[in-house]
């Protein structure tokens, strides 16, 4: 049974929580705490599987009482629940938590997360999974210049000099970020030479998502990869699928998350492409062969699909749960207790209205069965299907 903590200071809110939970005793352990001294309490005594904690909280906040969690605890699924929205704070609590949901908050949208952060976390843990990755060999460390961005962005008085400064300190990563900052997937006014510039027309947001891919696909370049893997095909696909995802999430809060899992999708083919290339190889020609689509041959060969892989170094990353999901079942998102337009749906619909372009990578020819207007309409977007397809087809990047 899992164990679940929820913190609060509101006692209201807290009895509230206990009644409409109360169907899922049968398969949660819930304990509803009034502080993150008490929450802290009862992890010495026994470990939580996942916790769900309030921000503004008197004496110990809630991003103090994650960072403490995050050290000694760091397999508990980490849930903010709250009203704060100081963007500042919010940047502190990416890197703490792994979900975060607004209050108020429906008791169904809360359950649905944390099935969600469940089933991803089954996944992450699944011993087979975990085998294949220990025979891989060596991870790859979180790129330098992300890692950095990442922590510069965490501090609330960072400035636009600052961060040009950190990407202007790699000129690989540099050059990289004004390419595709200046390619026709981001459809910019004007072209942009300096970095700073770059930093002031886009966003801070935007060009620390850019300089991830930047740096994956600079490493990608120097690898031997399968026909039809080639990094600037690869790349092409991410930056595509990319703006994708970023016109599917127009006018959402998701439209950063979007740039950045669109353009870090596949990075399971990079781990796979450096420490697996002959079995790659082998599903790849298997896919063809038995006319079966990449992922299952990838199973077959391999042990995981690259999508699994990926998301599974993301998760060791600490990226959000958001993300590493929305890469590890963007192939099968029906696979997902999915409730409502989010970052999986976004990626799974860009995914596919991409991938029937003739310039595509090999192994995604052809559009995703599952993902089609029924599956759409379910989700209760923002728009119609129609409307879906024509924002992608608007970009022109098909």
């Amino acid at each position: 049974m899992k164990r679940i903590l929820f913190v609060d200071d509101d006692p209201d809110l807290l009895s509230g929580l206990r009644a409409r939970l109360h169907k899922r005793r049968g398969e949660w352990n819930m304990v509803f705490l009034p502080s993150g001294a008490a929450a802290l309490e009862e992890l010495q005594k026994e470990q939580a599987d996942l916790i769900v904690t309030d921000v503004r909280m008197p004496g110990m906040d809630g991003g103090q009482l994650l960072t403490v969690i995050k050290a000694q605890w760091p397999e508990t699924i980490r849930i903010v629940m709250s009203g704060y929205a100081e963007p500042a704070k919010l940047l502190q609590l990416i890197t703490l938590a792994h979900r975060y949901v607004s209050k108020p908050c429906d008791a169904q949208i809360l359950e649905n997360v944390i099935d969600r952060c469940f089933r991803l976390d089954s996944l992450l843990r699944d011993d087979k999974l975990r085998a294949l990755v220990g025979r891989i060999g060596k991870l790859p460390a979180m790129p330098k210049t992300y890692a950095r961005l990442q922590a510069a962005l965490s501090e609330s008085d960072t400035t636009s000099q600052q961060v040009a400064a950190i990407v202007s300190a790699d000129a690989l990563v540099a050059a990289r970020v004004l390419q595709v900052a200046n390619s026709a997937f981001f459809r910019l006014a004007r072209p942009i030479a300096r970095i700073k510039d770059a930093v002031a027309y886009l966003g801070f947001a935007s060009i620390r998502n850019l300089v991830m891919s930047a740096e994956v696909f600079s490493q990608w370049e120097k690898l031997r990869a399968p026909p039809g893997l080639e990094a600037e095909r690869l790349q092409d696909h991410a930056q595509r699928t990319a703006a994708a995802c970023v016109a599917l999430a127009a006018n959402t809060s998701m439209a950063d998350d979007a740039l950045l899992v669109g353009l870090i999708h596949d990075i399971g083919y990079w781990i796979l492409i450096q420490e697996c290339p002959v079995e790659l190889q082998q599903a790849i020609a298997l896919a063809a062969e038995r006319g079966i689509s990449s992922e299952q041959a990838e199973r077959e060969v391999i042990g995981a699909t690259h999508a699994e892989i990926g998301a599974y170094l993301l998760g060791l990353w600490g990226f959000p749960y958001t993300i590493v999901e929305a890469v590890a079942f963007h192939h099968v998102p029906t696979t997902v207790p999915q409730k409502h337009f989010d970052l999986l749906s976004i990626l799974s619909v860009a995914h596919s209205l991409c991938a029937h372009s003739a310039n595509d990578i090999q192994l995604s020819s052809e559009m995703n069965p599952i993902v089609d207007a029924d599956y759409f309409e379910q989700l209760s977007p923002p728009f119609s299907w129609q409307d879906a397809q024509q924002r992608v087809s608007d970009l022109g990047v098909e």
